[in-house]
């Protein structure tokens, strides 16, 4: 029996990689889908089928996949990763996010080159702002309202494969993702671990998180059960306070003491326009940029995750102190930390 085919787009990235390492330890025939210059760092295995694909091109999109699903073994699922979260320009966040998953599916479609999902990879940001007064998870009935760039380029493409006639997909909303590879959790844990704590606003602020091997096993555990033309918030379904994520990456790190600074969000907003404009006339794109703020100044990232539960019975390998913990001793043995 032909083992299941399945692409994963943005297979050389942090999460990428990991749902690719994922799919070739549960047995799939497993296409890396890649861009001209990607590393290869995570994607050394013998088993792996590397694809260049050419997103701003549909014919030649068209024709990749086409040749890549030869004697008529179109791909069981495709899991769609690849993305920008940042940019140096507004208008990338819509030609990567949004068009380049138009151009995707439709490739997929007149190549007769898919069977089976199309897993989207969206992100929690798309729910825009929550409640900030009682703290009201955000929730399969919450209706998304996106503040960002990035979050509504998000929405278009969840928009425009919702849309779709005879084309099941599935969305998938992920919280902050942390685990090996990453590099964003990693600057909060070099400041702790250096003795700094740095925080926007001053008011309570509720995050989620989930771990990236969990992320993996949501998707397939999806994918295996046959469940398409839905979206899943993705969380670990615990929520904490700012203070109290900090006292788990002092407590991983092993820093009793640290100095806590909490900046107002009137002085992070001229901040993050400074930021965004300096590196604009650099040409570089800016980490800290006025998405970016937004991003910081949103108080409410609770999730109620009951749909996982009751759909794949959802447990977390990983709670966040023991997966920091675990993502800790990797990057330590990287060297990254």
């Amino acid at each position: 029996m032909d083992k299941k085919k399945i692409l994963i787009t943005g297979a050389s990235g942090f999460i990428g990689s990991t749902i690719t390492e994922m799919a070739l330890q549960l047995g799939y025939e497993t296409w890396a889908g890649i861009r001209s210059g990607s590393s290869l760092q995570y994607l050394r295995d013998e088993q792996l089928h590397l694809i260049n694909l050419h997103y701003d091109d549909p014919a030649i999109l068209t024709e990749q996949l086409r040749k890549a699903v030869h004697q008529k073994r179109p791909f069981d699922a495709v899991i769609h990763v690849a993305g920008l979260t940042k940019a140096p320009h507004k208008e990338e966040f819509d030609r990567v996010n949004h068009r380049y998953t138009r151009h995707l599916a439709e490739a997929l479609r007149a190549a007769e080159a898919l069977s089976g999902t199309f897993v989207l990879l969206s992100s929690l940001s798309v729910m825009g702002p929550g409640d900030e007064t009682g703290y009201t998870p955000f929730n399969a009935e919450s209706v998304p309202h996106p503040n960002t760039a990035y979050g509504r380029s998000k929405l278009q493409a969840e928009q425009y494969l919702m849309n779709q006639q005879l084309f099941p997909w599935l969305i998938i909303r992920p919280t902050g993702v942390y685990g090996p590879r990453d590099r964003d959790y990693l600057i909060l844990m070099k400041a702790v671990k250096k003795g700094l704590s740095v925080g926007a606003g001053l008011r309570k602020q509720l995050l989620t998180f989930i771990h990236s091997h969990d992320l993996a096993m949501v998707v397939f555990s999806l994918l295996e059960k046959g469940i398409s033309g839905k979206s899943y918030i993705v969380a670990d379904g615990d929520s904490y306070t700012d203070n109290a994520f900090n006292a788990i990456l002092q407590e991983v790190l092993g820093r009793r003491r640290v100095v806590q600074l909490k900046i107002p969000l009137w002085l992070v907003k001229p901040a993050a326009f400074v930021s965004e404009k300096v590196a604009t006339l650099l040409g570089k794109t800016a980490t800290f940029n006025s998405d970016k703020y937004l991003i910081m100044k949103q108080r409410n990232w609770s999730c109620d995750i009951t749909p996982l539960k009751n759909d794949i019975g959802f447990i977390p390998r990983w709670r966040l102190k023991e997966g920091i913990e675990m993502t800790a001793e990797w990057y330590k043995k990287e060297g990254w930390l």
